[in-house]
């Protein structure tokens, strides 16, 4: 009896050893750096640095887009108030007379047997009391809000 529970004790400590070895060798295997979990893991960890240099680079960037954005707003800006200028200071020139529409009207009268016209009389144009604001500014909204 002492005979088989020997062979049987031999038989299982070399089956627990052939298993340890399996494992150990699944084991290397999985924390290799080059194909396992290890690889994986630092790949992702050099993606994780560029995403970190592509994202300041990003930032430095927007911001050297929004300050050029608010330049250009700026400028902007001014051109439309020189344009509200500009249009307002045109409603103040007086019209100028209409050249063409006289010369027919004396070919008419000078013709024989031509009946005379009616006195054509045109409309006046409507006359703007204010300068009508196109553009409105944050600007100019925040300043009436602070007065």
């Amino acid at each position: 009896m002492d005979l088989i529970a020997d062979i049987l004790l031999v038989a299982g400590t070399m089956s627990a050893a052939f298993y340890c070895f399996i494992l150990s060798r699944r084991l290397s295997k999985f924390t290799d750096l080059e194909k396992g979990v290890g690889g994986a893991i630092a790949v992702l960890s050099a993606q994780v640095d560029d995403m970190t240099k592509t994202l300041e680079r990003a930032q430095v960037s927007a911001s050297g887009s929004t300050t050029t954005l608010r330049e250009l707003t700026g400028r902007a800006e001014d051109v439309a108030r020189q344009l509200e200028l500009f249009l307002a200071s045109m409603h103040d020139l007086p019209t100028a007379p209409e050249t063409q529409s006289e010369p027919s009207v004396r070919t008419q009268e000078s013709s024989p047997g031509a009946t005379p016209p009616a006195e054509a009389t045109e409309p006046e144009p409507a006359k703007i009391k204010e300068p009508v604001s196109l553009f409105r500014s944050a600007r100019s909204e925040s300043q009436g809000a602070a007065a």
